[in-house]
């Protein structure tokens, strides 16, 4: 389960810098994976849980690309459609309103220049799932921390019952508080950045919206986050869709800087 960048990272360290490859730590064995009665590893068994009883959350997890391209096609096949189009799969489609509609048009038609993924800028939120690199989660009685691959990142869930703030600065993963509702985590979010893309196909949020994800860990190896979004500047209604997690093994993350030798935003036109 190693991305191809990982390949890559290796063989330039094993060959510029002389580094053994368990110093990578890419293959240390993930600690306490189910076993199947013949050794197998079992991904369908029932979630760990924590100390307090809640399913625990942590781990490596990567979003699901073992499903068919868009119409578009697949420009990385290590990315799924929601991926390009996070509205792909909803039924009646999304939503937008007129203006918001207009925009994603013209970002579409732009081709992505306009991405500020493209320009090496946070992915922000639900959009970090969505994302071919590995996430670690890390869940602590009172927080969960998200430690994103990408750029070497990080976004933070608290849950020791403060308030979401009333009239916060804009951030790029805004400010989330999480509570429990029996099995599921329940993040709500705020404070986002106005002008934001949710997917390649520059699909907008916007300031005034509010985010909720519900992460619910099915079993030991799979992980469904529920994300609803209300965003009156964007949108006529509240819209949700279903972005689903895998757990990866005996890996870790790597650093990945998006800017480091970065070349593709000079063939933009």
């Amino acid at each position: 389960m190693q991305l191809g960048n990982r390949l890559s990272a290796l063989l330039s360290a094993l060959l510029g810098l002389g580094v053994s490859l368990p110093a990578q730590w890419l293959n240390y064995p993930t600690p306490g994976v189910p076993k199947t009665p013949s050794g197998l590893v079992n991904l369908g068994a029932p979630a760990p849980r924590s100390v307090d009883g809640h399913p625990d959350l942590s781990g490596i997890w990567e979003a699901d690309h073992n499903v068919p391209c868009p119409p578009t096609g697949c420009w990385d096949m290590r990315a799924g459609p929601q991926f390009f189009d996070i509205t792909s799969g909803l039924k009646d489609g999304v939503p937008l309103q007129p203006a918001a509609a207009a925009l994603r048009q013209q970002r579409m038609a732009a081709n992505g220049k306009d991405d500020h993924e493209t320009k090496c800028l946070p992915s922000g939120v639900p959009r970090m799932f969505l994302h071919p690199m590995f996430r670690k989660i890390v869940q602590l009685p009172d927080l969960l921390l998200f430690l994103l691959e990408r750029n070497a990142s990080y976004r933070q869930v608290f849950l020791d019952g403060r308030p979401l703030p009333v009239d916060p600065q804009p951030t790029w993963n805004g400010y989330s508080v999480g509570h429990w509702e029996g099995d599921t985590m329940v993040v709500k979010t705020n404070g986002l950045r106005d002008g934001m893309w949710l997917d390649r196909a520059g699909t907008p949020i916007s300031d005034a919206a509010t985010v909720i994800e519900r992460f619910r860990r099915v079993n030991y190896g799979n992980m469904d986050i529920e994300v609803t979004v209300n965003d009156p500047k964007s949108y006529t209604r509240p819209w949700s869709t279903t972005i689903k997690q895998f757990i990866v093994l005996n890996t870790d993350l790597l650093d990945y800087i998006c800017l480091e030798n970065e070349r593709d935003r000079s063939h933009f036109k």
